[in-house]
């Protein structure tokens, strides 16, 4: 008897036979193989940005068109919005339910951490809700989870594997040092340079195995976090343009997001790294020998 396959997984199966049809009618030698990979290697990245992109584009189209008369204000109807969205992830199976757990976790400590910082001044959010926790509309911790999502579904469609991954311990120090520090720094010394040469340190042989469509391919993990930092950095642009938040300097009008932010968010962005490779336990920890095989999705 065949067992009944969830929406998610017909999805995945026609959709691996259709690249797999594309595959054998263009890729003809070395040149047609590189621009296959490159358009699947941006294909899986939006698929794996789903739940940030679905989030930035609400950003965005509400604050051209909600309604300013409403009777849900623009922030509420985006906490409802992210909620329905988390939910509809899960029950098609496009999200599992070990990274809705890393979401969640993320969203707690993105809240603490959007309680803490306005409250001291670092951003506003310039429009009234009911759905909030003091200065801090609940919409915003989907903003973090945001990031949680993207890294536990890109480690998962990409299949990462990993040469000389840190110990895990190691890695939970750095990413409660890191969560330390953005509260610490407004009383102590801000320690982030120190943060930085210590990502550096603990990173640096460390090799990330992605696979783009049949092979596995490397890349430095320094190199991932910094494309991934910057990429954050920029949807935080379209956030504030957006007016979802704002920093000091943009109340009279937007400005372009500080280049110290791209800094935050690289920090930022390890601590949802480790969640994630917590989760994992650190699978796929391999030598590079085991990648050079290609290997086919079944579907």
């Amino acid at each position: 008897m065949i067992p009944h396959r969830s929406a998610s997984a017909r999805l995945r199966a026609h959709l691996h036979a259709e690249r797999e049809a594309l595959r054998a009618r263009w890729v003809k030698g070395a040149w047609s193989l590189g621009l296959f990979e490159f358009i699947s290697f941006g294909i899986k990245q939006a698929w794996a940005c789903l739940f940030g992109g679905v989030m930035l584009a609400l950003l965005l189209a509400t604050h051209l068109f909600y309604p300013e008369a409403a009777a849900v204000s623009r922030y509420d109807f985006l906490v409802l919005a992210a909620l329905a969205l988390q939910v509809l992830l899960i029950l098609s199976g496009l999200e599992t339910w070990e990274e809705a757990r890393v979401i969640l976790v993320f969203h707690i400590v993105g809240t603490v951490m959007e309680l803490f910082k306005t409250a001291h001044g670092s951003w506003i959010y310039p429009e009234d809700s009911v759905l909030r926790i003091g200065a801090v509309p609940l919409f915003s911790g989907f903003m973090y989870a945001a990031v949680g999502s993207y890294l536990a579904r890109v480690w998962r469609i990409f299949e990462f594997r990993f040469d000389r991954f840190p110990p895990l311990w190691l890695q939970g120090l750095l990413g409660a040092a890191i969560y330390v520090n953005f509260f610490a720094h407004h009383w102590l010394p801000d320690i982030r340079l120190g943060l930085f040469a210590a990502t550096a340190v603990i990173y640096l042989r460390t090799v990330v195995w992605f696979r783009p469509d049949e092979v596995h391919r490397p890349m430095p993990l320094l190199l991932g976090f910094l494309l991934v930092a910057i990429f954050i950095w920029f949807a935080e642009n379209l956030g504030t343009f957006a007016r979802a938040w704002s920093y000091p300097g943009q109340e009279d009008g937007w400005e372009m997001v500080s280049l110290s932010k791209l800094g935050s968010w690289y920090l930022l962005m390890i601590i949802s790294f480790v969640l994630v490779a917590t989760v994992h336990r650190g699978r796929g920890a391999h030598t590079s020998e085991n990648h050079k095989t290609p290997r086919r999705e079944p579907g």
